[in-house]
């Protein structure tokens, strides 16, 4: 069993128990997350077949859960905890919350049933006070779980997993917890930027006339019930600055504390009439990672805070700027980690559909482009799966909108379940002008989106330059192993190497010579894969367990020196 340094120490009675929502934070919290009973069904009885105590929030089939128990397709699982609430915590309401459960879920709480949400990477949370009482409560939790076999979003799960598809997980993998508000209260707020009219806009729901204040530092500098706020002489945002200004909202009586940062992200042309992506109105580079977000005793499920917080740390550390979240929805501590440090995001859309074949494995390297508004060319054919999609598609951008790291949002990736990429640019773009759209990262491109989008492993990369900044979304994947630091026996990369430093003068190689000289020609971001090994993928700058470097550090941060505009 491989397990990080975080997993190592992990306190089962309290984990990742730091508040989890830093972009919205009230001082009313309790963590439901600790030990659960849990227990396993066969569909259609009501009898269980396995009992267990599990570590929540990680899914039963990894090793930090204490189950290491796989969700079979026939089956469904009930988990079980009692919670009592302490004297004065009730303010009017108290609001439950789940960071993620995968991939249906059904709330009881003291018998009685509440709600269900389906959806396994969006959050959700339910107003349960009439269903409290004195005392000992009790919550409970249905879920079920049929990974690919429904067509509903799964991200890189697969119950045969292998290569780039990774080990199954299910039930609930992101924080539950508790918070008491009001009677009348903020329920949520988007916070937009105005970096050309050097002002930032408020939108508040379920309350008007709320009282902001913005702080830089210690310093008050706005105090009004304007919706729109105007600040002169801002300080922008930016990886070399991210500056985070603090703002209070209050609302009766109602507090939030939040944070913002003035950037703006769009595309336009250089002074070589060469298509660009922009920071704050001038041409930047984005020189990225992809990053899957796996651990090997977590899988979804980051052992602590600490260890999202390392990624990021260390990535900024080695030179980047920026960051590709693949296929994953994080917790939103993650975020404020690379809003802190000055970390530029790409989030992914999760992916769904039924089982993929030669649409995203073999077509595409041989030069042909299938149209997505014919769903049996991507194998999406399930209404309800499309419907779906759409709801945690508005879902993930309403949870994520606060973020200032947040540049691009990507609906679609290498064909996987893609369907009306088109319609899909056009709803983000309707819920979000302040950012710029991969609408079909790596292939298929219907030609409805912000940029031009390849992926380059076993061609030769040549930049063509167009009417569109030209982004090298996944390249590299260069792989070698660590002993004692792997998954398993089995390795997979795009190209192997023997050792660390025949990796390391790889590495270099294919920046001096290939990525850094096409730069001028138009070349505009590099998502190089990947920040971490993941099972039996050993193509990361780090092992798995983030133990060990692969490539050597200061040859990293000299190239990424180089890597700009």
């Amino acid at each position: 069993m491989l397990l990080t340094k975080w997993g190592k120490a992990l306190d089962r009675e309290h984990p990742l128990s730091e508040y989890p929502r830093p972009q919205f934070v009230r001082d009313s919290y309790i963590s439901l997350n600790g030990e659960w009973n849990l227990s396993f069904y066969e569909k259609g009885t009501f009898v269980s077949l396995e009992e267990h105590k599990i570590t929540v929030p990680f899914s039963p089939e990894c090793p930090l859960s204490g189950v290491e128990r796989e969700l079979k397709k026939n089956e469904y699982m009930v988990y079980e905890r009692q919670f009592t609430l302490p004297d004065g915590f009730n303010k009017g309401r108290v609001i439950l919350h789940f960071g993620a459960v995968d991939q249906t879920a059904d709330i009881t709480v003291n018998g009685r049933y509440i709600m269900r949400h389906e959806g396994g990477y969006t959050p959700f949370e339910c107003e349960i006070t009439k269903y409290l009482k004195d005392g000992e409560n009790t919550l409970t939790v249905k879920c079920e779980d049929v990974c690919e076999d429904n067509e509903f979003s799964r991200g890189k799960q697969r119950k045969k997993r292998g290569g780039i598809w990774y080990s199954p997980q299910s039930g609930i993998w992101q924080s539950v917890w508790l918070e008491s508000v009001p009677e009348e209260y903020i329920h949520s707020v988007r916070i937009t930027p105005d970096f050309d009219k050097e002002r930032v806009h408020f939108d508040f729901a379920g309350a008007n006339r709320v009282n902001i204040r913005i702080y830089d530092g210690d310093t008050l500098i706005a105090d009004t019930d304007e919706q729109t706020v105007m600040l002169p002489d801002f300080k922008p945002w930016s990886p070399e600055s991210p500056f985070l200004y603090d703002v209070v909202f209050t609302y009766k009586k109602d507090k939030v504390k939040s944070y913002f940062g003035m950037r703006k992200f769009s595309t336009g042309t250089d002074k070589n009439g060469v298509q660009r992506l922009f920071l704050n109105n001038k041409p930047y580079f984005h020189n990225g990672l992809l990053d899957q977000g796996y651990y090997p005793d977590g899988y979804l499920t980051p052992p602590s805070n600490a260890a999202m917080e390392y990624d990021v740390k260390t990535v900024k550390v080695l030179g980047f700027n920026m960051l590709r979240k693949h296929i994953k929805i994080e917790p939103l501590l993650w975020y404020h980690y690379c809003d802190k440090y000055g970390i530029i995001v790409w989030q992914d859309m999760i992916n769904g559909g039924g089982n993929y074949g030669a649409e995203v494995s073999v077509i595409p390297f041989v030069g042909i482009k299938l149209d997505d508004t014919n769903y049996k060319n991507f194998h999406r054919t399930s209404d309800k799966a499309m419907a779906l999609y759409y709801k945690e598609l508005d879902e993930m951008l309403n949870h994520l909108y606060n973020c200032p790291c947040i540049a691009v949002w990507v609906p679609f990736n290498e064909g996987w379940g893609q369907f009306d990429s088109a319609v899909a640019y056009k709803f983000i773009k309707a819920f979000d002008k302040t950012r710029t759209v991969d609408s079909a990262s790596g292939w298929h491109d219907m030609g409805v989106t912000d940029v031009i989008s390849k992926h380059i492993y076993f061609t030769p990369i040549k930049v063509k330059a167009g009417g569109k900044p030209y982004v090298l979304s996944e390249f590299g994947g260069l792989s070698t192993r660590v002993s004692g630091h792997t998954f398993n026996d089995k390795m997979f990369g795009y190209k192997i190497y023997k050792d660390c430093h025949s990796l390391t003068r790889a590495y270099r190689r294919l920046f001096d010579n290939v990525i850094i000289p096409q730069i001028k020609d138009g070349l505009s971001a590099t998502v190089y894969t990947q920040v971490t090994d993941v099972e039996d993928e050993l193509n990361g700058l780090l092992t798995y367990d983030r133990e060990v470097l692969k490539v050597d550090a200061d040859t990293v941060k000299d190239i990424n020196e180089r890597v700009r505009l």
